[in-house]
């Protein structure tokens, strides 16, 4: 008697998995990209309206009571005020800060402290060997001096200011302006025909043209030599630091060399417009990166991490 085999037993059907989380796409990116305080992304025009609000009040402070003490509180908002608001600028993009505020600080103070030394000193030695030619060599030695600290920022710290180069040489040359602008400023109060109203002027004077100036001229640099270090194209890299270094040097060797308002309106104008192209390009490509980082879920921006 043949025996039927026992029923194999049905295959049991696996539940369906749930479905992983998508990782955040470029699709959402924006409104996290967009949660960027906006008094920080528009810190800049604080800092203006706030700059000018102060050196008026200071200054007619200082004039109503003869006070001679509040003359270095005048010097520093009015030095201070266009050099910081630039630099903000520069640093405020819509979806983050650029670089990391403590390293922006640091370059800004050491730099402005070793630049302004360095470039005394040297412009010291080279007046007396040269005489008056010695105007000559002021944009290679002062161009020079601001590098020294964006340098040692570059070779230990470029992981988190990869792409801020033109911050970090803003900062450099905003701490050097800064100095600098007073340093002149006291000059007009204590020369022979001088006074608070030429301390005014000067102040006034100096800090609309430093867009136009040092921080331009610097930024752009240290923008090249980021480029430079993280390009693929080290040909063009190796152009582009040749071509701004160069540049700078031509620019503010043409500046102090002439009294020309039209070629001094010209180097202004080149200057501005090569900061703020600069400073867009280096905001886009932080929002690039920035979005390729919450796409890939990294949960801080790309100035944060360590």
């Amino acid at each position: 008697m043949s025996t039927q085999p026992a029923s194999a037993p049905r295959p049991t059907v696996a539940a369906p998995r749930p479905a992983a989380p998508l990782a955040p796409s470029l699709r959402t990116a924006p409104s996290a990209l967009n949660a960027y305080p906006w008094y920080l992304r528009f810190s800049w025009l604080l800092a203006l309206g706030g700059g000018i609000i102060a050196y008026i009040v200071t200054f007619v402070i200082m004039l109503l009571t003869r006070n001679p003490t509040m003359v270095p509180t005048v010097l520093l908002v009015g030095a201070a005020t266009i050099p910081l608001t630039v630099l903000l600028f520069a640093q405020s993009s819509k979806v983050g800060s650029l670089v990391p505020t403590r390293i922006v600080l640091v370059t800004a103070v050491l730099g402005g402290l070793f630049g302004i030394c360095a470039a005394g000193l040297e412009e010291a030695i080279a007046g007396i060997a040269l005489g008056k030619a010695s105007v000559l060599l002021v944009g290679i030695i002062e161009e020079s001096a601001k590098l020294v600290v964006p340098l040692i920022v570059l070779a230990l710290a470029h992981r988190v200011t990869r792409g801020g180069g033109i911050v970090i040489g803003i900062a450099s040359a905003t701490g050097f302006a800064v100095l600098e602008t007073m340093g002149y400023g006291f000059n007009a109060l204590l020369s022979k025909n001088g006074g608070l109203g030429a301390l005014d002027a000067t102040l006034v004077l100096r800090g609309i043209l430093v867009p136009a100036g040092h921080v331009a001229w610097t930024g752009a640099i240290c923008a090249a030599l980021w480029y430079l270090v993280e390009t693929t194209h080290k040909g063009r890299g190796v152009l582009a630091l040749v071509v701004s270094y160069a540049g700078a040097i031509v620019l503010h060797t043409a500046w102090d060399a002439t009294t020309s308002g039209i070629l001094h309106l010209l180097i202004g104008l080149v200057s501005v417009a090569a900061l703020v192209t600069l400073t867009i390009l280096a905001h886009r490509a932080f929002v690039r990166r920035s979005a390729s980082a919450l796409d890939a879920g990294s949960p801080e921006p790309v100035s944060a991490r360590p």
